[in-house]
């Protein structure tokens, strides 16, 4: 017999799985660290304080009662609730000029994320600016709306220009 008149389709390599992803570009849990976990935990308990106003001793039980949270890193984690929320409107003092809107026009996701992403930059030293930056794009990109991380890099960015200038001067020079 000969072979089938039909043209063979092309054939292709297998595609190749995208290590640490899911298919909508966040990180898989597995490939999460401690202090990833307890950005996620934080920016949903945030979202409890702006939204259901709740107070904050409370969200924090209720989030470490929460699956997973053991694999988090309890002390970043406090460290980011309690330090947003009682800092908030330093924050949103800090967060307001960089905003081409009302701050109560803001998502309360990307408002939480930019709570982090402030209180990282001006009180985590030991976090590299650009590491803030892209920990809170991811944050926003996992909990926020569609393009709510380009909304979140924008603002940060601009606020670490601000909060850490030498730090973002040096890294740009090396990349020059």
């Amino acid at each position: 017999m000969s072979e089938s008149s039909h043209p063979k389709p092309p054939s292709r390599p297998p595609r190749q799985p995208r290590k640490g992803l899911t298919s909508t570009g966040v990180r898989k849990a597995a490939s999460k660290s401690d202090r990833s976990r307890a950005r996620e935990f934080a920016v949903q308990a945030l979202y409890q304080v702006l939204v259901g106003k709740n107070d904050v001793a409370a969200v924090d039980a209720f989030t470490r009662d929460l699956a997973g949270f053991s694999k988090a890193d309890s002390v970043h984690f406090d460290a980011l609730l309690h330090g947003s929320a009682e800092q908030a409107e330093q924050l949103d003092a800090l967060i307001l000029p960089l905003l081409d809107r009302k701050l109560a026009e803001i998502s309360p996701v990307e408002h939480a994320v930019m709570w982090i992403g402030a209180y990282e930059l001006q009180h985590c030293l030991d976090v590299p600016w650009r590491v803030v930056l892209n920990e809170c794009v991811e944050l926003a990109k996992e909990f926020g709306g569609t393009d709510g991380h380009k909304y979140v890099n924008g603002v940060l960015n601009g606020l670490a220009r601000q909060l850490r200038e030498l730090e973002v001067a040096a890294d740009q020079g090396a990349a020059r």
